[in-house]
């Protein structure tokens, strides 16, 4: 969102980041006032740096960015790395890593593919094909018996008793193999290849019936926790982990399921009152989703400079994107009963993606939705 509406802090931010790894020895992972708390895992500075640098954004050196990036994910400095044990295993084991293995192992993925992609933009091919190896690791996790990804010991022996529906944070006394979340919710971690997991799921027709699960069960989650909130089924979005879940039935041809998804999200979840937020805002996550998802489209993969279309919720919006353009979105027909999505016209043409980009954007695009109370057939 700041590329979008704040294009001028992007090369401050990036340039902090990386001053702060040269003094601290890594990228900022979960810092406050300076101080590095690592209350949350993997090192997602990485996708803000790279999806800076494939932007366009030239404000920093893009070799001192890489060299403290591949520090960041290769060198063991600090308890929430252990490199050694996830290069060797290819996962983070749970009779070795204690605490969020499994929630480990998926968010160091995304990190991973992202340092690939910056690698191979810089010519650096043998790092770039070491990065693309570990960035599938989540399929080492995945049990097929289940449908989830469930924690595995050093012998490669799934843990048994398995519940995924037990909830996990090792910053608590609940502890587990995830963090603020469990098996259901974070099995769909894993935005940098959707069409994998669609894959190791047996095919769309197959992962459409796990993820309707997701959202339709009825059966609660075992335990609880304060950041685990705004249930729809098993689906929480009072937290970050789920919220690029609804985007991803377009990936099934069944867009009309997240254009419904999205508006009941955006009109329970989100109200005009002091307490109107379903969950912690966390720098800003929560009204950053209903911004997008109010926009119409959201970014499933971060540094993709792509954004999957929903369903827009406000009629008309105009944002200044700098050098004297307006990028325009607008919503024909859009009541409460008119939820679904009939055409998408970007630039007064018909328009068949299921996604905009981050380039259309920032030329300045006129995007249309004609909404209807029917699903397209």
């Amino acid at each position: 969102m700041y590329t979008i509406l704040s294009p001028e802090l992007i090369n401050d931010f990036v340039n902090s980041m990386l001053e702060y790894s040269e003094q601290q020895g890594h990228l900022p992972i979960w810092s406050l006032w300076g101080q590095e708390t690592y209350t949350m895992i993997g090192n997602h500075s990485i996708p803000m740096i790279v999806d800076a640098y494939l932007k366009g954004f030239d404000g920093f050196d893009a070799e001192r960015a890489y060299r403290e990036i591949k520090k960041s994910i290769t060198e063991s400095k600090h308890y929430k790395s252990n490199w050694e044990v996830y290069d060797k295993y290819g996962y983070y084991p749970y009779d070795l890593i204690k605490l969020e293995s499994v929630s480990r192992t998926l968010e160091c993925g995304f990190d991973d593919y992202c340092t690939a992609i910056l690698a191979e933009k810089l010519g650096k091919t043998e790092d770039a094909e070491f990065f693309k190896k570990r960035s599938v690791y989540y399929k080492n996790l995945f049990d097929k018996e289940t449908n989830t990804m469930r924690p595995k010991n050093s012998k490669g022996e799934w843990i048994a008793p398995f519940d995924p529906y037990e909830l996990a944070h090792a910053d608590s006394n609940v502890g587990g193999h995830y963090t603020e979340g469990n098996a259901l919710q974070y099995t769909w971690h894993v935005m940098q290849d959707i069409p994998g997991l669609i894959e190791l799921m047996g095919g769309k027709e197959e992962t459409g019936k796990v993820l309707d699960y997701l959202f339709n069960t009825t059966q609660e989650s075992t335990g609880t926790l304060s950041d685990v909130t705004g249930l729809i089924g098993q689906y929480a979005h009072g937290n970050e982990p789920s919220h690029h879940v609804a985007y991803i039935y377009p990936y099934l041809d069944r867009p009309e399921e997240t254009q419904r998804l999205v508006r009941q999200i955006c009109t329970d979840f989100y109200k005009n009152k002091p307490d109107g937020l379903i969950g912690n805002d966390d720098c800003g996550q929560m009204s950053a989703w209903y911004m997008f998802s109010a926009l119409g489209f959201y970014p499933m993969n971060p540094v993709s400079g792509e954004f999957v279309f929903g369903a827009p919720q406000i009629p008309l919006a105009r944002i200044d994107v700098g050098n004297g353009k307006t990028f325009t979105m607008e919503a024909k027909n859009l009541s409460e009963e008119n939820l679904y999505v009939e055409k998408i016209e970007l630039n007064g043409q018909a328009y068949d993606k299921k996604f905009i980009t981050y380039q259309d954007i920032m030329n300045g695009s006129s995007l249309v939705f004609y909404m209807t109370n029917e699903v397209k057939k």
